[in-house]
Parts: structure tokens; C-alpha cells; sequence
């Protein structure tokens, strides 16, 4: 299989970013986001206090805007781009916004309908500086914050694969984490060890051409182990596995930036009739989203249904966060499994299905799995076995 998107696609994406600034009648635009810079040009960069964005200027040539330290690797591994254009170093004696505003000025920025998807660049890395603004004197600045977030949403049967093979080597790790969650190991060893020896076996398989752009194969509990799993997102405790103890797990792998979800409810040795019973309620509300996951439905239609299932059985009050998320380049992506959010699933759109019960004192209860939209329903892309004997550590 290939291991990344191909030029084609990318420059495909290009145009058909293009062609929805047409439809807005714009003249231009600017994108600074790098999860959608990596989208549409294939450059994968850590974003610090340097600025760094892409635009396509009037006569719809793309132009990377980079700092002098990653200009041979914004050359060198873009999939398409007309120019790449440098700076020396933020903060600089000269600001690195007012080098931006010199080459969007040569590029015909002044006076036209600029699309942007934030009026200027961000860091939480130390970064201070001028909007655009400031620096342009624009006809229009037009929020298109939306608009590759949108176009993320349907996945490309490229994509698709990719997603598949991230769902492989999480099924892996999340294999050697049962394996060796044992009592009296703690959960940094546990998890080390599983996420290591998955990585290792990626790379060995897949060779030269496999490119993370994200974390490599791992799996974990994120804290959530024993009374801690019943805080949804708890860090990290370093805590020693016990027996009886709910497990609560996290496994994937990024692809050439593409990622799955895969996580599970276990037990250490022996499961009580407490969390018997709370484990089966979570797995039938699971059963009720993956019936309502649907092409044509608004993404609520799904939530709808197992709010329905939580009220029915008196649960609702145990239950702390909406059903699932669209998934890809980021774990999380919009659009949602919640009360709120209407947007029509489409055949292509990949997401997580993951209600969670959460019992104080006892622990939490949650499944994570990613599924594609099909034309007739959805395909579950993650294959860990899902019953509670199966999810038994011994």
C-alpha cells in the first residue's frame, strides 16, 4: 500500500480549495492553521514563535511564508507549491509580519477580497505580533476558517487506507497492553513497553517509506485506572495496576498524519457484578449508536438515540461528554455525535463512537472504535474484540 498521499491528490485539493474561493468571490487568501497547511501542500512542520503561513495570491499561484530555518525543508518536501519565501528569525530586528506584508504586497494582496481563517498568526510559544489588518489595506477580510475543515470531513479512499493501517498497529499495541497489564506493574512500564515494541514492529514492517507526521504506535491508560477511570480524561498517574481494577485504554498510530481510535474497558483478573452490569450498559448504548450511524442523518439523530438509551435505564446522570467525533488528521475533528450538531453524514466521513457511564468510586466504562460512513451504513474499521470475557487481564 502507499504510505502517503500522493501529489496528485494534493494538488487536487489545491483546485478544489480554489474553486470554493471562486464560489465566495474572493480574490485571495491566507491560511496560517498547520494541520490545513499540511493538508494542502504535504509540508509537515512543528509551529513555534516563528511565523509561518500559506496563501494563494490573485493569479492563484500558492506561496509558502516561512522562517530562513525551514526553507530548504519547506523546498524540499512540498508536494506542489509555486514559491516558498523566507525570513531570518522572530522576533528579528524586523518583524517577521512586516517581511509577510513585503511579499503579499508584491503578490497583489492591497486592495482585494482576502480569505482568511484568522486575521493574524498564533502561538502559545511566546509569539507577539501585528494582525493582517495592520499590515494590509484589504477591500475585505472574510473568515474561511471553515473551509478546509469541511473539505477534511469526507475522507478519499487514500485517506481511508491510510486511517486502516493506523487501526492495524493500534490493534497491536493495544494486544501488548493487555498482555502485560498485570498486578503490580505500573503503568508507565506497561505502557512503554507495549508502545515500544508496536513501534518497533511498524517501522520493521513497513520500512523506509513509513512517515508518522504525528506519534508512532502506542497504547495507554491516560491515568484512567481503577476509581481514576471515572474522570473521563484523567493524566497520567504512574499508578500500580491492582486486582479488580477497571481499566480504562487508549491505542493508535499516525500514518502520514492520519489516525484511528481504539480503546477499551478491561479488568485486572476478575470483574465484579457492579462493573458487569455498568460494562454492559455501555456496550449496548455503543450497539445503539452503530445502529443509527446512517448516510443522510444529521450527526444528532445518532446522539438522540443514545440519550434515549442512557434515559431508559436511568443513566443519564452517570454520563459526562457526547458520543462520538469525526477523526483524521487531528483525534479530534468536527463534525460531532451531539445534541447540537445537525451536520448530514456522508459516505467517506470517518468517526469515533464512544459513549461513556462513569461511576464514582467504582471507575469508568468506555469503548472507543472508529467507523467509516458507508453508502448503506457504516463499516467498523477497528477490530479488538469488544465482549467482557475478551477484555479480562490475566
Amino acid at each position: 500500500m502507499r504510505l502517503s498521499i500522493s501529489k496528485e491528490e494534493i494538488l487536487t485539493r489545491q483546485e478544489r480549495f480554489l474553486q470554493k474561493l471562486l464560489e465566495k468571490e474572493l480574490d485571495c487568501a491566507i491560511l496560517f492553521s498547520p494541520i490545513d497547511i499540511f493538508y494542502l501542500t504535504g509540508f509537515h512542520f512543528h509551529p513555534t514563535e516563528r511565523p509561518m503561513a500559506f496563501y494563494i495570491d490573485p493569479e492563484h499561484k500558492t506561496h509558502l511564508f516561512v522562517p530562513y530555518l525551514e526553507e530548504e525543508h519547506a523546498q524540499d518536501f512540498t508536494a506542489q507549491i509555486h514559491y516558498v519565501h523566507s525570513y531570518p528569525e522572530y522576533p528579528g530586528i524586523k518583524h517577521p509580519m512586516e517581511y509577510f506584508k513585503d511579499e503579499l504586497v508584491k503578490a497583489g494582496f492591497q486592495g482585494k477580497r482576502i480569505g482568511v481563517d484568522s486575521i493574524g498568526y498564533g502561538s502559545p510559544s511566546g509569539y507577539r505580533g501585528p494582525s493582517l489588518d495592520q499590515l494590509l489595506e484589504a477591500k475585505e477580510f472574510q473568515s474561511i476558517k471553515y473551509v478546509i475543515p469541511d473539505m477534511r470531513a469526507v475522507k478519499s479512499p487514500a485517506e481511508i487506507e491510510l486511517i486502516n493501517e493506523s487501526c492495524r498497529w493500534g490493534n497491536l499495541a493495544h494486544r501488548l497492553l493487555q498482555k502485560y497489564s498485570k498486578p503490580g506493574l505500573s503503568e508507565l512500564e506497561i505502557t512503554s513497553r507495549a508502545s515500544t515494541e508496536s513501534t518497533l514492529a511498524m517501522i520493521e514492517t513497513l520500512g523506509a517509506d513509513y512517515k508518522p507526521h504525528g506519534e508512532t504506535a502506542f497504547a495507554l491508560f491516560r491515568g484512567q485506572i481503577g476509581e481514576m477511570s471515572a474522570y473521563p480524561h484523567a493524566v497520567t498517574q504512574n499508578a500500580v495496576l491492582k486486582t479488580g481494577d477497571t481499566l480504562v485504554t487508549a491505542s493508535s498510530a499516525s500514518i502520514w498524519g492520519y489516525k484511528s481510535e481504539l480503546e477499551r474497558t478491561m479488568f485486572v483478573k476478575e470483574v465484579s457484578k457492579e462493573q458487569e452490569t455498568f460494562f454492559q450498559y455501555m456496550y449496548d448504548a455503543q450497539e445503539v449508536a452503530f445502529q443509527h450511524i446512517k448516510p443522510g442523518k444529521p450527526t444528532s439523530y445518532v446522539e438522540e438515540a443514545v440519550q434515549r438509551y442512557f434515559k431508559e435505564n436511568n443513566i443519564t446522570h452517570l454520563t459526562r461528554h457526547h458520543t462520538g467525533h469525526a477523526i483524521g488528521l487531528l483525534f479530534h475533528e468536527a463534525p460531532f455525535f451531539d445534541l447540537g450538531d445537525h451536520t448530514i453524514m456522508q459516505p467517506g466521513m470517518v468517526f469515533t463512537v464512544e459513549p461513556g457511564i462513569y461511576v464514582k468510586g467504582l471507575g469508568g466504562f468506555r469503548h472507543s472504535d472508529t467507523v467509516l460512513v458507508t453508502e448503506n451504513g457504516m463499516e467498523m474499521l477497528t477490530y479488538y474484540p469488544r465482549d467482557l470475557e475478551s477484555l479480562i487481564c490475566y
